[in-house]
């Protein structure tokens, strides 16, 4: 069964990719000239992330933010960099839509634990690391809980409950919630800053 549902996930991750890629090609070309009108060089935003079996790969996504000053890098420094366009491709998940190619490529999938940055691998505790056994997802459990304003705890045990109840049922489920969220533009932004803060390797 597990097989079996594999299978059509991936169906419908080639199905929505090209689908995505062609209908929306438009809109990503515009957001595309846009950043490098308002950014400059670098349209394309890469960072290497971690995936299934803790193997990674370069996520792509739209740059939303200025390049940083010598030392002002790192997410403490977000709050200056981001502009008012990044704010807005990020509220509306249009900065997200490079990601459609990893999909494609099949680094991600649909539905899954949202993909995170290489060097946490170590900051995982016990159970943490199942998150591991699935391909991560463009959008998951946590996405629908509150975004970025579920904290670390919360957000990582609720990626373990997605991979312990994992059905094709809950995944049409979870991408339905998904949509009233990003149109909704809720749980972007945490409270204390403009991105989701870095998973603390001292817990």
């Amino acid at each position: 069964m597990n097989r079996l549902a594999d299978t059509v996930r991936r169906g419908v991750d080639i199905a929505a990719a090209l689908i995505g890629l062609v209908v929306l090609s438009p809109l990503l070309a515009a957001s595309g000239v846009a950043v490098r009108l308002r950014l400059g060089n670098g349209v394309l935003f890469r960072q290497r992330r971690l995936g299934v079996g803790g193997r990674s790969f370069d996520l792509l996504k739209l740059r939303t933010m200025h390049h940083p000053a010598p030392g002002r890098g790192g997410p403490a420094h977000d709050a200056e960099r981001i502009s008012k366009l990044g704010r807005w491709l990020r509220a509306t998940s249009i900065d997200e839509l490079p990601s459609l190619v990893n999909l494609l490529r099949g680094d991600i999938t649909l539905v899954g634990p949202r993909p995170l940055p290489v060097h946490y691998w170590s900051r995982y505790r016990g159970d943490e690391y199942r998150r591991f056994e699935v391909k991560p997802g463009i959008t998951g459990l946590a996405q629908i809980s509150g975004r970025n304003n579920v904290d670390w705890p919360q957000r990582l045990a609720l990626d373990v409950r997605y991979v312990e109840q994992r059905t094709l049922l809950g995944d049409l489920g979870i991408l339905f919630r998904t949509v009233p969220m990003v149109l909704g533009r809720h749980g972007v932004d945490q409270a204390s800053g403009v991105t989701m803060t870095e998973l603390p390797g001292d817990r």
